[in-house]
């Protein structure tokens, strides 16, 4: 081979590939190759891809939150079934033809307006009496009293019951307060029973309210009533008492309350002890109670339907308000409880022994 023979060059071309035979090079460096770019259909499936991902995610969200809301719903249902089943009353089977012991409920104040007014209470002393299967019944009092008028209605139902039914004896238990219009109706009962702690009596009868003449002189305020009739304003708190008015009220206040006196003297006969105090007003305890005769001895329901009747098993006959009625009021008692608990209060009933025949 000749000087001027040159062997075909092998050198690496700038892009980094092997020249080729025929190959030449400018001199001049080649640029990388660009990224590819995607096709429009590419493309189209990268978005279809990404809303699909949102989509689902959106709806795995709304399912998530459905189904919280729903468990949340069984809960407050679940809740409030407990709730009911907790507050209303439940009915305890009695075996046919079995013997048991009837109970009637006093609670609360003795109005035509209240819960323990003299139709409802009558109701329920009328089915106790009339079932066969009554053995004895209980009328469980827990009042403060009450109206005369409500009260009077239903001692002379149990007098012509116990005239009706002379072999269905009627006992009454005290629980935490006979008072006033509750011991009126308990005079009727063969026997009292009562808790050494309970309160018992209040055989009195009191009319109260306010005046406020000095306070309209104060105020420069001037009262104008008009009236047909001589007295017929006489109770009015905004004019003066006139000593003739005053008496007249005297007058009226005892003769209702001789006619409770009458009852209870009727109702409880020799058991009554000599006490000066016994129609002064005054209360006692159950314990007390029995030493002046207005209660016979100790016992709870359980005890009397037990050993006294001699049938244990206790059947509700007292009327009852609506359900909704019984759970909106017993919520609300629940509602104060927890809120006089919270404020660190107490509240108890010995109030409202200034209403009427109390």
């Amino acid at each position: 081979m000749s000087d001027n023979q040159q062997e075909p060059s092998t050198s690496a071309t700038p892009g980094g590939e092997p020249a080729k035979p025929g190959d030449k090079w400018t001199g001049e460096a080649s640029a990388p190759a660009a990224p590819v770019a995607p096709s429009d259909e590419q493309g189209g499936e990268w978005e279809r891809g990404v809303i699909k991902k949102l989509a689902f995610s959106a709806i795995d969200e709304q399912r998530r939150t459905r189904r919280w809301g729903i468990f949340f719903k069984v809960l407050t249902f679940a809740y409030l079934f407990t709730l009911l089943y907790l507050v209303l009353p439940t009915e305890r089977a009695i075996e046919i033809g079995k013997k048991h012991t009837a109970l009637v409920e006093i609670r609360g104040e003795i109005s035509d307006s209240s819960e323990a007014n003299a139709d409802s209470i009558i109701t329920g002393l009328r089915a106790a009496f009339e079932d066969k299967n009554t053995k004895g019944v209980i009328i469980r009092i827990n009042s403060p009293g009450g109206s005369p008028v409500q009260a009077g209605y239903v001692n002379d139902e149990i007098k012509r019951l116990r005239a009706e039914y002379p072999d269905i004896p009627l006992y009454v238990v005290i629980t935490d307060i006979c008072a006033s219009g509750g011991y009126y109706i308990a005079a009727a009962a063969d026997k009292i029973y009562a808790d050494k702690a309970s309160l018992v009596g209040s055989i009195g009868v009191i009319m109260d309210g306010f005046g406020f003449v000095d306070t309209m002189k104060k105020l420069g305020v001037e009262r104008r009533l008009l009236t047909a009739g001589e007295h017929k304003g006489f109770l009015d708190p905004f004019s003066p008492q006139k000593p003739e008015e005053v008496e007249h009220v005297r007058t009226l206040l005892g003769n209702i309350h001789q006619q409770f006196i009458d009852t209870v003297k009727k109702g409880r006969g020799a058991r009554l002890k000599d006490d000066p105090n016994l129609f002064s007003g005054y209360i006692w305890t159950g314990e007390q109670a029995i030493g002046i005769g207005l209660v016979d001895a100790l016992g709870s329901s359980s005890y009397v339907a037990r050993e006294v009747i001699g049938a244990e098993d206790i059947v509700d006959y007292s009327e009852k308000p609506p359900y909704l009625q019984q759970f909106a009021q017993r919520f609300g008692m629940a509602m104060s409880s927890a809120f006089s608990s919270a404020s660190g209060t107490s509240l108890k009933q010995l109030g409202g022994m200034s209403d009427s025949i109390k």
